[in-house]
């Protein structure tokens, strides 16, 4: 019989098996945070891996933090990322709107049920008495939570405090009678609160607005989604959430909770540590693979020491099983090594169109397009991040490029490069036309005049023509430049008062 306890909840076990829906649902308040990113990532690699559905819900109640055009730009954060999603604002479905501030009608419908069910009520304090009864328990040593005092309040003096247009807020209850609140976590296992932990959270605001309590849960279960991934901030807050699916008879979705993001000190990542925004990486010229696969391993690992892989290898790979409990150290160094891996794999032409945006906003974008090309593909093996382009094409287009690498400095005031680069210049003006191909005759000559070999031979010319100790090699500056241009730079090495 379909209405058979059993039958039900097995019904209900197979549709949660069947119809995988995870969301990613931030506030307009900002800059999408890395953190953020990595939330959306692993909702998409699940839901891309058991073919369901992604999707953007924004969660727009607080007014107060708005940010203009936040929405457009977390969308676009998501787009370059590579994370489509399925559905959301503009995009549709037939579990919208998918903004919270679309939404208020359903909100107060659920409300309501609320109040009539006994399981919430009006709260009519203000935000003086709340402040006071704050700094009272304070000076207690207590911890800093509502007293209850408007769930005393008899029905006649509420009805009559409403009709008077009394400025009120909705609170839900929690249990009077104590009691452990348990949630069967994908990463962390059980996890337990305690109910007097827990205060008489507000669900709804004196402006009409839901807490994020309230949509929170409202909007997961009507939209269907069957697994929350979010960070493990919001644990403490988790009994409120499934006290809410208790009362209104649901049955929660499974919960993921991620460990944090640390610096290198193991504090909370914050904006004093560096860029934490995808958008400050992207203009940093990070690619958005190199980007993800690093964000991916912040607390997950495919099984095996694999560090390099393709959005599609993370979608087989990805198990929430793998998900670590303890917080994950964003070692920048570790995502700028990862960052050269992509960029060394690049296709030609989709190096060249990545590129291209960063050169217009160079201080190069008037130089030939050929010659930039050349000298792109030079340093491609060089690079860091996309955005030192701009910073090492000075050497290409400056006639005289200032040598600003201490350790090339070095190396050019030390008497045996100075040897080397005067018999190197002498011996070239013998020589019809310096070239990559008689490049390495030459240096033998060199060395057999001077009896200096290896590093000590090599470098001084390396430092004056790149300017750096780990500059582009001899052969392509030489093919770039042409033979009188390095000499010139030869020259001016050896001219330089710094270096004397």
């Amino acid at each position: 019989h379909p209405n058979s306890p059993w039958i039900f909840n097995l019904l209900s076990h197979f549709k949660k098996i069947v119809m995988v829906r995870l969301r990613f649902a931030p506030s307009p308040t900002g800059f999408l945070h890395i953190g953020g990113l990595r939330t959306a990532l692993f909702s998409w690699l699940f839901a891309r891996q058991k073919q369901g559905s992604f999707i953007f819900r924004l969660e727009d109640t607080d007014r107060n933090r708005l940010v203009e055009a936040a929405e457009s730009n977390l969308l676009k954060m998501l787009e370059w990322a590579g994370l489509d999603i399925d559905e959301g604002p503009g995009i549709g479905g037939e579990f919208g709107p998918y903004r919270q501030s679309e939404r208020l009608e359903i909100y107060r419908d659920h409300v309501d049920r609320l109040l009539e069910q006994g399981d919430a009520y009006p709260c009519f304090c203000s935000e003086e008495r709340l402040e006071k009864l704050k700094t009272f328990q304070r000076s207690e040593g207590l911890t800093p939570r509502y007293d209850n005092h408007c769930r005393k309040l008899q029905k006649k003096e509420v009805d009559t405090k409403i009709q008077s247009g009394e400025k009120h807020v909705i609170r839900m209850k929690i249990p009077e009678n104590q009691e452990t609140f348990r949630l069967n976590d994908l990463v962390r296992g059980t996890v337990a609160i305690e109910s007097t932990q827990v205060e008489d959270q507000v669900i709804l605001k004196s402006d009409g607005f839901p807490t994020y309590h309230l949509a929170v849960v409202v909007d997961d279960h009507l939209m269907q989604i069957s697994h929350v991934v979010r960070g493990e901030e919001w644990l403490p807050s988790f009994p409120k959430h499934l006290l809410l699916y208790r009362y209104f008879g649901w049955e929660p979705p499974d919960f993921i909770h991620l460990p944090l993001i640390l610096n290198e000190e193991r504090a909370k990542l914050s904006k004093r540590h560096g860029a934490v925004s995808v958008e400050e990486f992207r203009e940093r010229g990070y690619l958005p693979q190199a980007l993800l696969n690093f964000i991916a391993l912040l607390g997950w690992n495919p099984g095996d020491d694999r560090e390099v892989l393709s959005l599609e290898e993370m979608v087989d790979e990805f198990r929430f099983e793998r998900v670590s409990k303890s917080g994950a150290v964003f070692d920048r160094e570790k995502l700028n090594w990862m960052n050269q891996q992509y960029l060394l794999k690049l296709p030609e032409e989709e190096y060249f169109r990545m590129i291209d945006d960063v050169i217009q906003k160079g201080d190069y974008h008037d130089q030939d397009p050929g010659k930039i090309r050349q000298a792109a593909e030079i340093l491609k093996t060089r690079l860091v991040t996309l955005s030192d382009l701009n910073q090492k094409l000075g050497l290409f287009f400056e006639e005289n490029p200032e040598i600003k690498d201490l350790q090339a400095i070095e190396v050019l005031k030390e008497e045996n490069s100075k040897t080397v680069l005067k018999e190197f210049l002498q011996q070239a003006e013998n020589l019809d036309q310096l070239t990559s191909e008689n490049l390495g005759q030459l240096v033998k000559s060199v060395q057999k005049s001077t009896g200096i070999k290896g590093r000590g031979l090599w470098m001084p010319l390396r430092c004056a023509i790149t300017r750096e100790v780990s500059g582009p090699e001899l052969p392509a500056m030489l093919d770039f430049f042409g033979g009188e241009k390095c000499l010139h730079l030869i020259r001016q090495a050896l001219e330089n008062p710094s270096l004397n």
